[in-house]
């Protein structure tokens, strides 16, 4: 095993907390349980991080890169058009809800959880689904100049719109374990969006 210190046990620990926050949430994880999940030793978790937040933030930052990674797979493919660009994504996100078994959207979990009582998390969750929806703004735009959404379409409304409206339904396909909520909300909103 490698050593406590090092990159790959923090990375052990991210990864842990990430399976662990997803079923539990933040206030049902405590630091034994995330230690026990990753195998790590007590000082590994005080090395790389202050505190328990900050854990978790950090897990956000971890969680947001494999959503960069998405983003730029899907919204990068130029062989596609725009608005199957944007499915694309949403097509790959909830391939992985389904490897962690229906679980949701780490971001609207802690969310909801979080967000009425630590104004850190609140910003920190805001600000990276203002992100989300910013990229997502681009081929929305695109599709608007290409005559599949109306001229007087606001993509970055739209955009966020669409964020929203994902996020409620990651949360009904939590509930039931199944993915039929977060396909019924993109066929219904492309649906929606496009006619004139």
């Amino acid at each position: 095993m490698d050593n406590e210190l090092s990159p790959a046990a923090r990375e052990r620990l991210l990864g842990a907390g990430l399976e662990l926050l997803l079923q539990r949430g933040y206030h049902g994880v405590g630091v034994q349980a995330l230690l026990d999940a990753a195998q790590a030793p007590k000082g590994s978790f005080y090395h790389h991080f202050r505190d328990k937040e900050d854990f978790a933030l950090q897990v956000i930052d971890a969680y947001m890169a494999g959503v960069h990674g998405a983003l730029d797979a899907s919204l990068s493919d130029t062989s596609l058009p725009p608005l199957d660009r944007v499915r694309r994504f949403f097509d790959m996100v909830a391939q992985g809800y389904a490897s962690d078994g229906y679980l949701g959207c780490l971001l609207g979990g802690l969310g909801q959880e979080l967000s009425g009582v630590s104004p850190v998390f609140g910003e920190r969750i805001d600000g990276c689904l203002t992100y989300i929806a910013g990229r997502l703004a681009q081929p929305l735009d695109e599709a608007r100049v290409a005559g599949q959404l109306p001229a007087d379409t606001d993509p970055q409304a739209l955009a966020m719109l669409l964020v929203n409206c994902w996020e409620g339904a990651a949360l009904r396909s939590r509930l039931s374990h199944d993915p039929a909520p977060l396909r019924a909300m993109l066929d219904f909103f492309f649906q929606a969006a496009t006619r004139e």
